[in-house]
């Protein structure tokens, strides 16, 4: 077998496959189509539950997310677009409102606490109106390290890498990677302060 036929047998066939790839894909394509309104329903399920219904809630989050769901707790409402693209670590915590378009791999650490509205994409587009016209999109990944503070309305924007201990400013739209112990904020966030 040539070099080639192994890089053809390697490609991604599905439209689901390229997404997780972080290829172009269809985004109308039916298979997702039904992924994303199957995690509508479970987070319109979640977000209809009341605040004394933790074992409701755990087992929503067990069947949306990922992984990380049995230690979770999240405050509805929630929005997402697939769910199993989100990964939390232990005793992660997010507020009221938050969004996560997942369409590749959101991952938190451990002891993570988001404030209300924080808002994390993966979803890119082409900067081209044409070719953005056309409908083609990507994913670009997200990672959180241990112990991050996010604070609310903050943007974390696709392909970021975010360190451990680090304290991300209310209001800050995260564009560029983050070292461990330090606060960023603004738009774009910069660092405004070590701990180390």
């Amino acid at each position: 077998m040539s070099e080639d036929d192994t890089e053809r047998e390697t490609e991604p066939a599905t439209e689901k496959e390229k997404m997780i790839a972080g290829k172009n894909y269809d985004p109308l394509d039916p298979e997702l189509t039904a992924a994303r309104d199957a995690a509508r329903q479970l987070t319109g399920l979640y977000n209809d539950t009341g605040p004394h219904e933790e074992d409701r809630r755990r087992l929503l989050l067990e069947e949306l997310l990922g992984s990380g769901g049995e230690t979770a707790w999240i405050e509805p409402p929630l929005y997402c677009d697939y769910g199993w693209n989100i990964h939390v670590g232990e005793h992660f915590y997010a507020n009221f409102g938050c969004v996560f378009l997942d369409v590749s791999e959101i991952r938190f650490g451990d002891q993570c606490l988001l404030g209300p509205g924080v808002h994390v994409y993966t979803a890119a587009h082409p900067i081209d109106a044409e070719t953005r016209a056309d409908g083609p999109e990507w994913g670009e990944s997200v990672e959180v390290g241990d112990r991050v503070w996010i604070g609310g309305r903050a943007v974390i924007n696709p392909g970021v890498t975010i360190g451990d201990d680090v304290v991300v400013a209310a209001g800050s739209v995260v564009v560029d990677d983050v070292p461990d112990n330090v606060v960023v904020g603004g738009n774009p966030a910069e660092v405004i302060r070590d701990l180390e």
